[in-house]
């Protein structure tokens, strides 16, 4: 069976954790300091701050910026849902806009007509490595005196015109869970240049009292996301792994793209003559189910697209059709893909599906 996702992890990682181990590193501590200091060099960004996941991440960026009960958020209705989740964690209003036409990313034209007197923020995803419209969100932003905060759990090392994703706006999120370019298991980030920003993003790590010992007062309210050394120690051999692994991706993406053109299977795009990393290999594709079984059937996984923010009953929305994320949600899946996923691999994938005829 050749797996819809496949990373590696080698035998650096176990000498590094071996290591932190023997030097009894194994909270937060002096080994997170240098992941975290070796991703600010990577992506050119003052403030790296490593967290327990990308989810907490993306809440702590909300408790920052002081989204609070009653506010409205604005997400892209093609997300993982754990980006509509922290948004209704803190009890605010999840505000969905469709995506746009050909690409499951927000459509930046539809976000001004959502906003009211109640919006906070706005958070881009970018999915799959693709660029938001940045530069059009940032100005909605700057007229109406928003938030940006950049999902960008999928888009480590993903450009645009303007540099990395996740660096264009008030603070960026990512992710280092499995199912990334480079993973630590569990664990994630958010990166920002607003240094006010990042010293609340500190001391929200940390119940509110980053570096405090003995705190002799609770200034700001926090939790526990912590990072830990043991998950640093792989991280800095991951970032090691990361300039040979985006080629990779690519590769895996222009294989897909020349020899599946005139298939079933199409390809939902990803620009990477201008800087964006597919991560995962996306397509649409007519009788998602019967492919998917008959290519259980021939020895390669695939998975259908998670369900779209609105099919969430928890998240009083509204009867609104988002049309094109639908097409998405019913039609989209991931071909085998990730970082560890051989060329051959994806050879064979292509191979089996010219041959299948339904």
């Amino acid at each position: 069976m050749i797996p819809w996702w496949s990373t590696s992890f080698g035998e650096e990682e176990i000498e590094h954790v071996v290591q932190s181990m023997r030097n009894k590193c194994i909270s937060q501590g002096r080994v997170t300091e240098e992941f975290e200091r070796k991703l600010s060099e990577f992506l050119e960004v003052e403030n790296v701050i490593a967290v327990n996941n990308g989810s907490s991440a993306i809440l702590i960026a909300l408790m920052a910026v002081g989204v609070k009960p009653g506010d409205e958020v604005i997400v892209p209705n093609r997300t993982w849902i754990a980006t509509a989740h922290a948004v209704n964690l803190l009890g605010a209003k999840v505000v969905i806009v469709d995506t746009e036409k050909e690409r499951p990313i927000i459509d930046a034209t539809l976000i001004e007509k959502k906003i009211t007197s109640k919006t906070k923020a706005i958070i881009p995803v970018h999915m799959n490595g693709r660029s938001c419209d940045m530069r059009a969100i940032t100005l909605i932003a700057k007229k109406h005196n928003l938030f940006v905060i950049e999902d960008a759990a999928q888009a480590i090392a993903s450009r645009n015109i303007d540099g990395y994703l996740g660096l264009q706006s008030d603070v960026g999120c990512f992710s280092l869970s499995v199912a990334k370019t480079i993973s630590t298991g569990q664990g994630g980030f958010t990166v920002t240049n607003n240094s006010e920003l990042a010293t609340k993003i500190r001391a929200i790590r940390t119940q509110g009292v980053e570096n405090v010992k003995d705190p002799q007062e609770w200034p700001i309210p926090g939790f526990n996301f912590r990072f830990n050394d043991i998950l640093a120690s792989i991280g800095i051999e991951q970032l090691k792994r990361l300039p040979e692994r985006l080629n990779h991706l690519r590769n895996i993406y222009e294989v897909y793209d020349k020899h599946l053109k005139d298939s079933a299977f199409r390809i939902i795009p990803v620009d990477i003559h201008s800087g964006e990393i597919p991560v995962y290999s996306e397509f649409l594709v007519e009788n998602r189910e019967i492919w998917t079984e008959q290519l259980a059937d021939s020895g390669i996984e695939i998975r259908p697209f998670y369900p779209a923010i609105n099919s969430a009953h928890y998240l009083q929305q509204t009867k609104e059709r988002y049309i094109n994320s639908e097409l998405f949600s019913n039609n989209g899946i991931y071909l085998p893909s990730g970082p560890g996923q051989k060329i051959s691999s994806i050879k064979e994938s292509v191979k089996t599906i010219k041959n299948i005829v339904l």
